[in-house]
């Protein structure tokens, strides 16, 4: 009996393999590569030698390609701009952790604190009690 699931990753329909136990990707190349790249981060995550492993495999591969990451900039400057950019991110989060909780930072930034709130129609509807609930998400900016 073929017995049909969603993919996890696109989201399409597709048969079971019987000798596949807890099958959730389809076949589709794309779905593959989601498939084993959630593996790898728990595997690192949960696995010291995994973690070791990885780490010498790329300190070997650095050693056997020492200028590849200089030349690659150079061959595509977006790529060197955007990171810059993203590091000076990194590196202002970093201080701020470093200095004090973020949640006793969050005064100093936004006089609006992350929450539930009520939005409350003013005027003749405020007898009726019509209130709506929203969520306020504080997304930082830099």
């Amino acid at each position: 009996m073929n017995c049909m699931i969603r993919c996890a990753h696109c989201g399409r329909h597709f048969i079971l393999n019987p000798r596949v136990k807890d099958q959730r990707y389809c076949g589709g190349k794309e779905c593959q590569r989601a498939r084993k790249t959630l593996w790898q981060r728990e595997k690192m995550r949960t696995d010291p030698e995994y973690q070791a492993n990885q780490r010498e495999s790329h300190r070997s591969w650095r050693e056997r390609n020492p200028g590849y990451w200089k030349e690659y900039r150079i061959g595509h400057p977006e790529y060197a701009m955007r990171n810059r950019i993203l590091q000076k991110h990194r590196d202002k989060r970093r201080r701020l952790k470093d200095l004090a909780k973020m949640d006793a930072l969050e005064d100093l930034f936004s006089p609006v604190k992350a929450g539930s709130y009520y939005l409350i129609a003013q005027g003749e509807n405020l007898a009726k009690m019509d209130a709506l609930t929203q969520k306020v998400y504080l997304i930082p900016t830099g």
